[in-house]
């Protein structure tokens, strides 16, 4: 077991390596963007090559990456061009946030999403089934800012009501956290939860056609008992690996929906970044959602082989 995850983790190096160059070597591409980015128009030659030196756009990309990964390695990540913060500092207290957000959206996406591809696989090719998979394919199909747009319309036209403004955090006052971040969970949860659901439901039906199910029903068992002792573990597996990858892409997915809502998360931070043209913010950014979805992925695998031994091999 422990070899198998110390394997796991030793191909994950690869990977962030990759990424970490790509990022680095985005805004390396065109140098003369760079400083137009920060000096606007009517710059002098003196003053390009300030901001080169800054970035180091005068050295050798590969000389400047090892330099660049060595101090992101010692926690170095860089600072912000406009507030002269460290990366680091500026970004702590808003992956708290982000990470709220994504693990209420994956909690309420299993809490709807499972039970209810369980409920439709069990009355396959009925009304409920029907409607049931209506509704995935329409959360599927909408995208959620416009689903979270038009919520937050209506509510503010016929009720005259929106969510909290003044973000409040989850130590400091819980209640008043959650009032704010339960319907942009929900919203960013739609589209998880249909997918939840389907793969679910198709899950289920295989199972539902195994042998030992079969023989389940055979002894009188009740439709609980085999649906809850012996189909449901078996069926979850892959869903589990579907739950996670999702996890993973939520955690970048946020964007959007914390501007639309004043969430003070990494989203929102990075559109800010974008729009000022602070390219180590950017870079701070987008490395954090790469080794987290690295991560998430490495934690999928780790938990699979808890579940099943047999993946093991």
């Amino acid at each position: 077991m422990y070899q198998f995850v110390l394997r796991r983790a030793v191909l994950s190096i690869p990977t962030l390596i990759i990424v970490s160059f790509l990022i680095f070597g985005m805004i390396r591409l065109n140098p003369d963007s760079v400083v137009a980015a920060r000096l606007g128009e009517g710059y002098t030659p003196e003053q390009a090559e300030l901001i080169k030196d800054e970035y180091g756009l005068n050295n050798p990309i590969a000389t400047e990456y090892v330099a660049w990964l060595g101090r992101v390695v010692r926690g170095d990540w860089g600072e912000s061009a406009y507030t002269s913060k460290s990366v680091l500092s500026e970004m702590g207290p808003k992956i708290g946030v982000t990470l709220e957000l994504a693990f209420l959206a994956i909690v309420f996406a299993v809490i709807v999403g499972v039970p209810v591809g369980v409920y439709s696989a069990m009355r396959q090719d009925r009304w409920p089934d029907y409607v049931l998979r209506s509704f995935a394919i329409f959360g599927l199909s909408v995208p959620g800012f416009l689903i979270a747009t038009v919520v937050l319309a209506l509510l503010a036209k016929q009720f005259q009501w929106i969510p909290p403004i003044r973000y409040h955090g989850l130590i400091d006052d819980p209640l008043k956290n959650l009032q704010q971040m339960w319907m942009p969970a929900v919203i960013v949860s739609l589209a998880t939860s249909a997918q939840v659901m389907r793969f679910a439901r198709t899950m289920m039906l295989d199972v539902l056609r195994q042998d030992y199910i079969r023989t389940a029903w055979s002894k009188g068992l009740r439709e609980r008992a085999i649906i809850t002792q012996h189909a449901l573990k078996n069926a979850m597996l892959p869903v589990i690996t579907v739950i996670g990858l999702t996890l993973a892409t939520l955690i970048g997915g946020t964007v959007t929906f914390e501007q639309i809502f004043g969430i003070p998360g990494l989203g929102r931070h990075l559109i800010l970044a974008v729009a000022q043209k602070d390219f180590a913010v950017v870079q701070g950014v987008a490395l954090f959602f790469s080794i987290a979805v690295v991560t998430v992925n490495l934690i999928v695998d780790v938990s699979y082989t808890v579940l099943d031994p047999r993946a093991r091999t």
